[in-house]
């Protein structure tokens, strides 16, 4: 093995434990984190000087799109105006490993005399940024992963992996659902998997194919070939609710067993009791179901409506690729 791969699994394993020692930490101290964000009325404020302000920015766009309003505020710079952007109701998480930033000095007083509160994270537990805190969450490592044992490497992943776990437990605690989320990441291929519904690509209308329990078989092939969605037709009763379906497959296979295919009615071949999808569903969902049952359509539904066993609609797995929801 080449001194190379060496080196790189070595830091993948000092940083693996890093992480994997901050689980005997999560305790009390984390648990009263949470409380306080949860309880924030205002925003969070993350700040942090190199390395772990880059963290920082990262964590708060991580709060921001679970439901956490936050904003990254430079050290430095609060000393020049930016104090500004804390308020009284506001949160703020202090990151740096050392927790000795000379940086940190105007934010400390001000949150002091502000009486906003102060939550750290830290390697360093005797730090003046932990005794400056409310509460201080501890993430030091054993060592480094860089060769030389000074570049920030295993304590910054330390420090992103509890504010990730931090961040979580707060979302969990909120009930943040993933609806809330898509409202959050409308755009990309993200947004088309949580913001597209079935109802939104199903067909409908002329394009649905479905047929009475008597219809001859004739009929039944026929509907199947010159509807949009083909492949596939509905069996309804009299009152005009789904009780099967006869696809493709069932065609080919009667065609290939039976001198005389096109004898008997639809509900000499449906299968009863297809499966279906309400209309108001994330189209993602669909395709699970569709990935899980091996099958190409499914049948829509609307289970709000006043008959809610008719079908409004039917859905192809294509149709659900051109969304965009894989």
């Amino acid at each position: 093995m080449s001194k190379v791969i060496q080196q790189a699994q070595k830091v993948l394993d000092v940083e693996a434990q890093a992480i994997l020692a901050l689980k005997a930490r999560i305790g009390s101290e984390f648990e009263q984190v949470v409380r306080m964000i949860t309880a924030c009325k205002g925003k969070l404020i993350l700040t942090g000087m190199g390395k772990s302000g880059q963290i920082a920015r990262k964590l708060a766009a991580t709060f921001s799109s679970t439901g956490t309003p936050a904003v990254f505020l430079h050290p430095a710079e609060s000393n020049h105006g930016d104090l500004g952007m804390v308020e009284n109701d506001d949160l703020v998480i202090a990151l740096s490993y050392g927790g000795e930033s000379p940086e940190f000095s105007g934010i400390l007083r001000f949150v002091a005399r502000k009486g906003i509160p102060l939550v750290a994270l830290t390697g360093k537990m005797s730090s003046s940024l932990s005794k400056a805190a409310q509460v201080t969450l501890d993430v030091s490592v054993s060592e480094e992963a860089c060769p030389l044992g000074l570049a920030p490497t295993a304590s910054s992943t330390a420090t992103l992996a509890m504010g990730d776990a931090v961040a979580m437990a707060v979302m969990a605690e909120k009930g943040f659902s993933s609806e809330d989320f898509a409202e959050f990441h409308p755009g990309g291929s993200l947004g088309y998997r949580l913001l597209t519904r079935v109802k939104d690509v199903m067909h409908i209308g002329e394009a649905l194919p479905t047929v009475g329990l008597n219809a001859p078989l004739k009929e039944v092939f026929s509907i199947m070939t010159h509807k949009d969605v083909r492949g596939a037709a509905g069996i309804v009763d009299e009152k005009g609710d789904l009780v099967g379906v006869i696809t493709d497959g069932q065609i080919r296979r009667r065609l290939e067993k039976s001198n005389d295919p096109f004898t008997g009615q639809a509900k000499d071949l449906m299968t009863s009791n297809p499966r279906t999808i309400d209309a108001n569903e994330l189209a993602e969902k669909a395709l699970f179901v569709m990935e899980q049952f091996q099958i190409n359509m499914l049948f829509v539904l609307d289970k709000d409506a006043a008959q809610p066993h008719k079908p409004v609609g039917i859905l192809h797995v294509q149709d659900l690729l051109r969304a965009k929801v894989r």
